[in-house]
């Protein structure tokens, strides 16, 4: 601590990597009082005249929930960065987004032991992008949180949290086509796949929604209403059976972080029909055209609704979507360029990528560090953090680096799983004051720079 009663940089880049609880909170009182804000907020639309909106309404309390989550800030922003490497939002783009996430580098406070939240620092940022902040450090949250609760009920299987965005831009169009607004279920999407795989077997899927608010728990449970919507867009096999998970993670300005999490049960399991050998992921994805329908479980003439549908004669395409999405999204945490390019369709953003590459070929996977004896592939990035230099890395391990560049999905996914519950979960390492590896062999590491 300084004389002025400021944190030092060493002191800010340590306590990134102090494990903390969160707390996790899912039960049946949840659950009615979502329900209660969704039938408030419909009774709003009714009145102004745009009608109830199309909403999941088999959610609930979540089948052994955990009481808490231990993990670290630097975790959450390792979270925070993978899911945003690929994104194509506002005009940062590419990288950009990936390093945004170092934005809150000092937003949430970690004492050993006891409970995360806001830092002062954290407190200060909500007069400028309050909104902004809430959403994306509430999208680390639940990722994090829906790997926890997926891994522990598929402890044999890999667990990948994929863009939903992303992955639907391989068969829709999500733009409007200037023609006038797209009816809701179009407009609302879930935020997340979480998928639950192993090499050569079909996968399990869910749906995830990501909030978060600066409010009261009151606010979350008009968000999470609003969340059962988002999920109702999107169904894998016959409508209303894909599981989902709804989460809402309550960020106070004085008290700790809260996550509040429903679920729909069940399994979807990604078999296509007859499919005998698995499916082949390193074949590369055409741009697919599909309508926007929803196929509804009538008797007699066929009946469809607007949304998203994947029926099970196209599980095999959807695998791919899925495994290929995701090899993007870690090719670009390495640095994006061609590698990331090869993964993506044209409506997913391959030129963006291409335009990368040809743009800043020198300063992209040229960083190579090696923690926790591990060899690491990746980029860096230099800045000034309360005007002192900061250095962060991220990067792939070599070897799943060099299936992901070579294009070989099948490989990269073999080997991960291979090395399932082998990774370091300490969060120092020689040379780096933070440090966090995920399952997927990616690693978030920052220090000190020497001036």
């Amino acid at each position: 601590m300084r004389e002025d009663g400021t944190k030092a940089i060493a002191e800010i880049l340590d306590e990134l990597g102090t494990t903390s609880n969160v707390q996790v909170r899912s039960s049946h009182e949840l659950a009615a009082e979502v329900t209660k804000a969704a039938a408030d907020e419909d009774k709003k639309r009714v009145e102004d005249g745009r009608g109830p909106l199309r909403r999941r309404t088999d959610y609930g309390a979540v089948r052994r929930a955990p009481r808490s989550l231990s993990l670290t800030p630097w975790q959450v922003l390792h979270a925070i960065g993978l899911g945003a490497a690929a994104a194509r939002q506002g005009a940062g783009r590419g990288l950009a987004e990936h390093w945004g996430s170092l934005r809150y580098s000092q937003a949430l406070e970690a004492n050993r032991g006891q409970f995360l939240r806001l830092s002062s620092e954290g407190r200060d940022l909500l007069r400028f992008y309050k909104a902004t902040q809430s959403g994306e450090i509430g999208t680390g949250f639940a990722s994090l949180l829906a790997e926890h609760i997926v891994r522990s009920r598929y402890p044999d299987h890999s667990v990948s949290v994929i863009p939903a965005d992303i992955a639907l831009k391989a068969g829709w169009t999500l733009r409007s086509s200037g023609t006038g607004a797209r009816p809701e279920p179009l407009q609302r999407r879930p935020h997340f796949f979480v998928e639950a795989w192993q090499p050569g077997q079909p996968s399990k899927v869910f749906l995830m929604t990501s909030k978060g608010t600066h409010s009261s728990v009151h606010q979350v449970y008009k968000q999470l209403s609003t969340a059962s919507a988002h999920v109702e867009s999107v169904h894998i096999g016959p409508y209303g059976t894909v599981p989902y998970l709804l989460i809402g993670t309550e960020i106070p300005a004085k008290e700790s972080l809260a996550l509040h999490v429903l679920e729909a049960p069940g399994t979807t399991l990604l078999r296509p029909p007859g499919d005998t050998q698995g499916v082949d992921l390193d074949v590369e994805l055409p741009q697919e055209n599909l309508m926007s329908d929803v196929v509804l479980p009538t008797e007699g003439d066929r009946t469809v609704i607007p949304g998203f549908q994947v029926l099970p004669g196209s599980f095999g395409w959807f695998s791919v979507v899925l495994a290929r999405t995701e090899a993007a999204a870690l090719t670009a945490f390495t640095g994006g360029g061609t590698p990331t390019a090869q993964y993506l369709t044209k409506e997913q953003g391959r030129r963006h990528f291409q335009h990368d590459a040809q743009a800043s070929k020198a300063g992209m996977r040229d960083a190579e560090h090696r923690i926790h004896d591990i060899d690491f592939v990746g980029t860096d990035h230099i800045y000034r953090l309360n005007g002192t230099r900061v250095e962060a890395f991220s990067g792939l391990e070599r070897s799943l680096y060099t299936h992901l560049h070579q294009g070989h999905v099948n490989e990269y996914r073999r080997e991960t799983h291979g090395r399932r519950g082998q990774w370091p979960s300490r969060s120092t390492a020689k040379y780096w004051n933070t440090v966090s590896i995920r399952a997927d062999g990616t690693v978030l590491a920052i220090r000190l720079r020497d001036e």
